[in-house]
């Protein structure tokens, strides 16, 4: 059995982050993983060159500019990449990159924000319905592992202010409804699973009134692992200390 380490960071924006101290290639270092998963790369293919000695860079693009992306940066070369779910909405906005190893499915996910005035709730649910699908499709072969910025928060202690941001974007009923169908549909909230009862945990902070600094956040990053994947799970950590986005990093341990 060995040790693995994976870790998810919504970067937004991979450019901005390249500039800056600590630069993204200095973090990425420094973590040592053998599958990073990034998600808002906000870039088209060509605009940025990493150099990941040791690892495949696996990207998925959005059609439209400046918008959206997610890519996997892993160890051991996939057997098989899917970037589309088959939704009839927003699989044309590089929101998943699905990886095929030996051992299991790796699938980084940038869930549609439902928008304020909850705007793009209905495309969202859609969404939503179909990514639960495709990921019991995927675990009906073999054990899943999906992590990303699923952009809810799914329990009244996953924020730091439930009562004011009651059917706003990211905490509305039904966003977290269908998280939590998701999880009956046999998938485990990692770092949830660990820590049950660990308020002041979060994985993202507005810009706005010194919210980070304040502690004022919500954990809508998630590493998620099939029934099937749930024995592999070794532990879970949100890196809170890393700055560089208005997400920070969060970390699975899996032993394999």
């Amino acid at each position: 059995m060995a040790t693995r380490k994976f870790i998810s960071w919504n970067v937004n924006g991979l450019r901005a982050v390249i500039k800056k101290t600590p630069s993204f290639q200095e973090i990425f270092d420094s973590l040592d993983a053998d599958i990073f998963a990034i998600q808002e790369t906000k870039l088209q293919e060509g605009q940025v060159t990493l150099d990941l000695p040791g690892y495949t860079q696996t990207w998925s693009y959005a059609e439209r500019k400046g918008y959206s992306g997610t890519a996997v940066f892993s160890r051991q070369e996939p057997l098989q990449v899917i970037r589309e779910i088959g939704s009839p909405v927003a699989d044309d906005e590089g929101r998943v990159c699905a990886l095929e190893f030996p051992e299991l499915w790796f699938v980084d996910v940038y869930t549609p924000n439902s928008k304020q005035g909850l705007a793009r709730l209905d495309e969202r649910m859609v969404w939503d319905e179909r990514y639960r699908t495709f990921l019991q499709e995927l675990a009906q072969d073999k054990p899943v592992i999906t992590c990303g910025d699923f952009n809810v928060a799914h329990e009244e202690i996953d924020l730091a202010n439930p009562d004011t941001n009651h059917e706003n974007a990211g905490f509305s009923d039904a966003e977290r409804e269908s998280f939590t169908k998701l999880l009956e549909a046999g998938f485990h909230d990692t770092f949830r699973e660990e820590h049950p009862d660990l308020a002041g945990a979060y994985s993202w902070w507005s810009y706005r009134m010194r919210a980070r600094a304040r502690g004022i956040g919500w954990r809508i990053d998630y590493f998620l692992v099939s029934d099937n994947g749930k024995g592999l799970v070794k532990s879970t950590a949100i890196l809170d200390s890393i700055m560089g986005s208005d997400h920070c990093p969060v970390e699975l341990d899996i032993e394999l």
